[in-house]
């Protein structure tokens, strides 16, 4: 296998774990006494309150056009995801498709199933979540007011009475007592059951809210259809542009070519300044032509457009300094993106094989196999080429990866220098 050329990664050492709600609840109860952990699910329960009363005032909004109430899961799904970083060290994404606000915005989120999984959980927080959440700090507040009597008791200066089961506490004493036989393992108890709350609710909001493989891949299927349409839309401009250059500048420059070597004809055998700067023009002018059609070579090839893949290849050939050997069997032509990406490919292998490679025979194979376009370029040079190193190589695998193909790059000092391309392909 040929090593394939592939961006520079990250190979920093991963982080270790770490430390969840459910972990710090399984370990020491001291330690998660002390932690954040039992103030930050009392946040995320508490909160859950609170945006029971935001998504109740957005309903009595949206009431105003019932159908609307079916979008009511939106402004919950994205105020939750949020609110999950408080419990969730890594942000829960979104799973929605990014499309303009408008009527395709409305016909895409009423159509996708995570909208459909939002309301299910506005619904469920609203009916259900939210009475569990505040009968646990209805509960906490309970346990809690038995550890708060006996300051009250001190600040009120003993005069209060404390009747709990019909029996009365009237001592500093025996509110201490109380505080720590009833407030104390309560409200551990009740911490570690707000705990378990948060934690189950974190996990049901994950399992409605966070994207799923289904998302994923419909998110994934519109970037590459995005990722198509811009490859699409920017082979047609190189070729308008190619177009344009060629019906146009192109032909004022052969106009201009011929008036000057019209001139040059008319000025003949006469020895005058007026002359010489004439054969100068035409001369520059010429220069000026040829270099035009390179540039209009290096856009798009007319031959590609008009032959395809293969005889354009043998065109690059034929003007090649170096013997090129081309073994090029499609069964028809490429899609354009791919015939495109392709042919650079091949122009780009071949000029570097000319201007650095200093090889003297270079052979391009290609062909067809199970739903892939697959080309290689071999020249005898003495190799060592690397990609790091310049950008016209990282350039090429940038434009096969867009293509979702691969380059691979074997290139070992001495040579000989391999470019191998792997493209999908349907032929037309």
């Amino acid at each position: 296998m040929l090593p394939t050329y592939q961006p520079a990664t990250d190979t920093a050492a991963v982080p270790p774990r770490q430390a969840t709600l459910w972990r710090a609840m399984a370990g020491n109860p001291v330690r998660f006494l002390l932690s954040s952990w039992p103030w930050r699910s009392l946040v995320y329960v508490g909160g859950t309150l609170v945006s029971c009363g935001m998504a109740f005032f957005a309903a009595l909004v949206l009431g105003t056009f019932p159908p609307a109430l079916l979008l009511i899961g939106l402004p919950v799904g994205v105020v939750e995801r949020w609110r999950l970083r408080i419990i969730e060290r890594k942000p829960v994404a979104d799973p929605h498709v990014p499309v303009p606000f408008g009527l395709d915005w409305v016909q895409r989120r009423v159509t996708e199933p995570a909208t459909w999984r939002e309301l299910v959980y506005a619904i469920t927080m609203l009916l259900a979540i939210s009475v569990i959440d505040l009968i646990a700090l209805s509960v906490l507040g309970f346990f809690v007011l038995f550890l708060v009597i006996p300051l009250v008791y001190f600040v009120d200066g003993g005069v209060i009475d404390v009747q709990v089961f019909e029996r009365t506490f009237d001592s500093m004493g025996e509110l201490f007592l109380l505080a720590g036989v009833v407030g104390v393992p309560g409200t551990v108890l009740t911490l570690y059951g707000i705990g378990v709350l948060a934690g189950a609710q974190a996990e049901y909001a994950k399992w409605l809210l966070a994207p799923t493989d289904a998302d994923l891949q419909n998110r994934v299927r519109e970037l590459s259809q995005s990722r198509t349409r811009l490859v699409d839309a920017f082979e047609a401009e190189r070729r308008r542009i190619e177009r344009d250059l060629h019906d146009g500048a192109q032909q004022h420059l052969v106009l201009l070519t011929m008036k000057l070597g019209l001139a040059q004809v008319e000025l003949a055998g006469q020895n005058t300044r007026a002359a010489a700067l004439v054969g100068e023009a035409h001369q520059q002018a010429r220069l000026a032509l040829a270099s035009m059609r390179e540039h209009i070579r290096g856009i798009h090839p007319q031959i590609l457009t008009d032959f395809g893949l293969v005889e354009a290849v043998r065109e690059l050939a034929e003007r090649c300094p170096l013997a090129v050997e081309v073994e090029l069997m499609l069964p028809g032509r490429p899609p354009t993106p791919v015939e495109s990406a392709a042919y650079f490919v091949i122009s780009e292998a071949l000029t570097n094989a000319v201007r650095h490679a200093d090889a003297s025979h270079v052979q391009v194979t290609g062909g067809f196999a199970e739903g892939r376009l697959l080309v290689a370029v071999i020249d005898d040079g003495h190799g060592g080429a690397d990609p790091t190193r310049g950008t016209g190589l990282r350039g090429l695998a940038d434009r096969v990866a867009v293509m979702d193909g691969t380059l691979e790059i074997s290139s070992p000092k001495g040579g000989p220098t391999m470019i191998r391309i792997d493209l999908p392909c349907h032929f037309q």
